[in-house]
């Protein structure tokens, strides 16, 4: 007898739920974000971030060159 009241509640809770409509659809595509200019508050940190790019690519070549020496001398 403990369960029908339960069952009562979790039933009319269930049905209050329900959407009697679907949701809106989502947009078909996001647009990319336009580029930020040339001066603005993280200017300073997109330049320090692409330098930072810059010099992880000049390590990485350096890496493989002496990588490649190393292959070519036997190793």
């Amino acid at each position: 007898m403990k369960i029908l009241p339960f069952a009562l509640i979790l039933t009319l809770g269930l049905t209050a739920c329900g959407a009697d409509e679907p949701p809106p659809p989502k947009a078909a595509a996001a647009q990319p974000a336009p580029p930020l200019p040339d001066s603005n508050v993280f200017s300073s940190d997109v330049k320090a971030l692409q330098k930072a790019k810059d010099v992880q690519k000049t390590v990485d070549e350096q890496k493989k060159q002496q990588d490649q020496a190393i292959q070519d001398s036997g190793g």
